[in-house]
């Protein structure tokens, strides 16, 4: 191959590349793993699995546990804030502020698992999630239900499905228009449990564990599942999860 030629080659390769990493992504993501109670080992297989979740489906993630990232000016940056297994009060009443605004300026908020263990003395921000977390029993396997309210990343998902994780009891809503898509079969594992004087039974005949909902201006979409690391290597878990992202984000579902 001639000089120039090559030349004329390695030119448009370099411009193709350079133009796809300029590429506008989706949207943009603040992932935010900050915990004031229980630690989770799965946070950092977590956080793995949504930067490849990332390139896979070509949308930017920036992950911190600062909360001081948490202004007016810096949120302005993302599409959807992402709590991956927070748990107890994560942020002041200035960061809140900012959160809240956020929000209502039409953004989307993602909360996986202990995401219900998180700022039970904020109201708008248990409205947001939905429903707060109660108590679990031992990690166990269990089935899943699918509900009528169909909703996408859910094809992985059956009826029967078997399952193994930590089964959050929740508290009453918070909101009454929380729009279930996944539920557990609790006749399918012991949901007893007992701390001290708290204590449960279980949920009942409906036991939800995933959801979404319109809030505030903006967007929420809540998943139980995610207590055990390995589930961040599971696709049907990560399906799932990236269409509660896409759907918080920009309102695709």
């Amino acid at each position: 191959m001639k000089k120039t030629n090559l030349y004329f080659v390695l030119l448009f390769l370099v411009t193709c590349s350079v133009s796809q990493s300029m590429a506008q992504k989706q949207f943009r993501a603040l992932l935010f793993t900050r915990t004031m109670g229980f630690h989770h080992e799965s946070i950092h297989d977590g956080v793995a699995a949504i930067r490849a979740m990332a390139d896979k489906h070509f949308f930017d993630v920036e992950w911190h546990e600062d909360p001081a990232r948490f202004t007016d000016n810096n949120l302005a940056k993302y599409d959807v804030i992402i709590f991956l297994n927070t748990t107890g009060d994560i942020l002041n009443p200035e960061q809140q502020t900012a959160m809240e605004k956020f929000i209502r300026a039409g953004k989307g908020f993602v909360g996986i698992h202990s995401a219900t263990d998180t700022e039970y003395d904020w109201e708008w921000y248990t409205k947001l999630i939905g429903r707060s977390f109660k108590i679990h029993p031992a990690i166990q396997t269990a089935r899943l239900k699918l509900t009528e309210n169909k909703f996408p990343g859910m094809e992985g998902f059956h009826d029967n499905h078997i399952w193994t994780d930590e089964w959050y009891d929740f508290g009453p809503e918070k909101i009454n228009d929380l729009k279930y898509i996944l539920s557990i079969d609790e006749t399918s594992y012991n949901p007893k449990a007992q701390w001290g004087q708290n204590k449960s039974e279980g949920m009942g005949s409906f036991h939800p564990i995933a959801w979404y909902h319109d809030y505030d201006g903006g967007r929420a979409f809540y998943t139980g599942l995610g207590h055990i690391p390995a589930v961040y290597r599971d696709h049907v878990f990560l399906d799932h999860l990236y269409a509660g992202i896409l759907y918080a984000a920009k309102g695709k579902k």
